[in-house]
């Protein structure tokens, strides 16, 4: 799992903090959960992945933004160049508005702050999970073992 043990970490870090630290996973997630040992940075990144497994893994995504006109935004999370953002609205054109619901509901906020957050960590995740610029055969078995992870609590330890 060596992967997503050193990634997702970062991903937390640069997209929500901003800085990193010696230890972003651990520092992100407990900052997120306020006090109740980084439950929010969990559930966000067991939102994000369950998104992705949801729709197909990684090609399944990235198959729904080429399609929905947003190609050039998808290739760029994989390759290993600058990211290129995406909107709340793009989000929910890609995936429907109940979708964004659905996360909101999932995350405890408003729909408008679900998208926002959505829209900044789902190309960071993807952007992790295929370092090498181009989807790994294995990203969706990685995609699988982070969320059994996740719901074990193994990455907060």
């Amino acid at each position: 799992m060596g992967l997503l043990d050193g990634l997702i970490g970062d991903v937390l870090g640069s997209t929500l903090s901003g800085n990193q630290r010696q230890d972003p996973l651990g520092s992100v997630l407990g900052g997120l959960g306020g006090g109740s040992q980084g439950r929010g940075g969990n559930l966000l990144l067991q939102v994000v992945l369950s998104l992705l497994q949801q729709n197909g893994g990684l090609e399944g995504v990235l198959g729904r933004f080429r399609q929905g006109g947003l190609g050039q935004q998808a290739d760029s999370w994989v390759g290993t160049g600058q990211n290129m953002n995406i909107s709340p609205d793009q989000l929910q054109q890609i995936f429907g508005s109940s979708t964004i619901r659905d996360l909101a509901s999932q995350l405890g906020m408003p729909q408008e702050e679900a998208g926002s957050t959505m829209a900044q960590l789902l190309p960071e995740v993807i952007n992790q999970l295929t370092p090498q610029g181009q989807v790994p055969e294995n990203g969706d078995e990685e995609i699988a073992e982070g969320l059994s992870m996740l719901a074990n609590g193994e990455l907060l330890k």
